[in-house]
């Protein structure tokens, strides 16, 4: 099967993944999560005209010529409404969120204010209309403030409550199924034997995805057995997962294993290697219901091929608007190579210069291997197939990597 460019790899990734169903979402839980349908209000806000200070609720009219006596007719505590009206002469002692009385339509601050006994004066002028949120200032019911596809922040969850939402429709989040292959591979704390190495990626896989929204099952270490990776497929199926996610396994070597074991399962393959660098042996299929991804089992491919692929399905499938990630431009603090056929991914750091400008660094050593630089790094530089040779101070594009 020939190198698939990665935009073409992408898009069949993507092509038939179609957002998961909604569930209500209780408002206590819901940050993070994917709004699955526009959000209205269900009220007005401020429901009346309110008080913006603590002072006294007069007529306009009365305080506009300047120094004013007023007599004293009620109390206006937020929550407690004047039951009465705010005639000509008349002020109401009120405080910040209290409802206006009918009759005033302003507020004098108690700042410039002096009370004796039933009588109120003030010292200086009163503007008409002064320290009143008008009802309906901030929103009013019907209006839709929160849209569909929208990952829900801390703002958007007090935005919600005050539109009186106690629980909001979001999109059921995405489970992955993580089976790493390898006889080489051991535990973290373990004592390596001969030829062995300490498993990572699914470790780095599981943070990436549940970064995502994702719920993570992690089904371990499984040797280069066929029946063994087989029972693994089979258990990540019984799980219902929405995404089963390899790592290793996945090449033409006599040991590996993920391919044959996926074929045998019934996998429907849509495509396996990938015209880029690092990650070639890159593998998408379907298993029923299940998207499926085989990512290479070095952990910098790995890691490049979950960024670019597992981490837009995730939006994809919890109905996201920003799918696609963002490229941004930047300036090469060091001369390029030009590029051959396959799409290169540079770990790079990122700083600004003088002028304001993004600066991309490749780290020294881009062996796929090796997790040192990679943590090192703050984006991908992007090469594309067949790309000129760029100068020092050239113009690049990078993805920032996730936290």
């Amino acid at each position: 099967m020939a190198l698939l460019p990665v935009a073409d790899a992408l898009a069949r990734v993507l092509a038939d993944a179609a957002p998961l169903p909604t569930e209500p979402v209780p408002l206590a839980e819901a940050h993070g999560r994917v709004l699955g349908e526009d959000l209205a209000a269900r009220r007005t806000q401020p429901p009346a005209d309110v008080s913006a200070m603590d002072g006294w609720a007069v007529r306009g009219d009365d305080v506009v010529a300047g120094p004013a006596t007023l007599r004293i007719v009620g109390e206006v505590p937020a929550g407690r409404p004047f039951d009465g009206t705010v005639g000509p002469g008349e002020a109401a002692r009120i405080f910040t969120g209290g409802v206006l009385p009918e009759g005033a339509d302003t507020v004098v601050i108690q700042e410039v204010s002096a009370r004796d006994g039933d009588r109120v004066t003030f010292s200086t002028a009163g503007a008409p209309g002064r320290h009143v949120r008008r009802r309906g200032r901030d929103f009013s019911e019907g209006d839709v403030l929160l849209r569909r596809g929208r990952p829900l922040t801390i703002r958007d969850l007090a935005l919600a409550a005050a539109m009186n939402h106690a629980s909001v429709p979001a999109y059921r989040r995405p489970r992955v199924a993580l089976v790493a292959t390898g006889d080489e591979l051991v535990a973290p704390g373990a004592d390596p034997g001969p030829g062995q190495i300490v498993h990572s990626n699914g470790f780095m896989l599981a943070a990436l995805a549940r970064r995502e929204g994702a719920e993570v099952l992690d089904l371990g270490i499984v040797p280069d057995r066929l029946d063994e990776t087989v029972a693994a497929i089979r258990r990540a199926r019984a799980a219902a997962v929405d995404v089963l996610v390899t790592t290793g396994g996945a090449s033409v070597g006599d040991y590996d294993m993920v391919q044959d074991a996926l074929t045998a399962e019934g996998m429907a393959l849509a495509f396996w290697k990938v015209a880029m660098r690092p990650g070639k042996p890159l593998m998408s299929g379907r298993l029923g219901p299940v998207h499926v991804l085989g990512l290479p089992g070095n952990p910098v491919s790995s890691f490049v091929g979950a960024v670019l692929f597992l981490v837009p399905l995730l939006r994809r499938l919890q109905g996201r608007d920003d799918v696609t990630l963002a490229v941004e431009p930047a300036v090469a603090a060091r001369d390029l190579k030009p590029n051959d056929e396959r799409a290169d991914h540079l770990r790079a750091t990122l700083s600004v210069d003088p002028e304001g400008r993004l600066v991309a660094t490749p780290v020294g050593d881009q062996d796929s291997s090796l997790l040192a630089p990679l943590g090192l790094a703050d984006a991908l530089l992007v090469r594309e197939p067949h790309a000129a040779a760029v100068p020092a101070g050239g113009l690049c594009r990078v993805i920032r990597l996730p936290a």
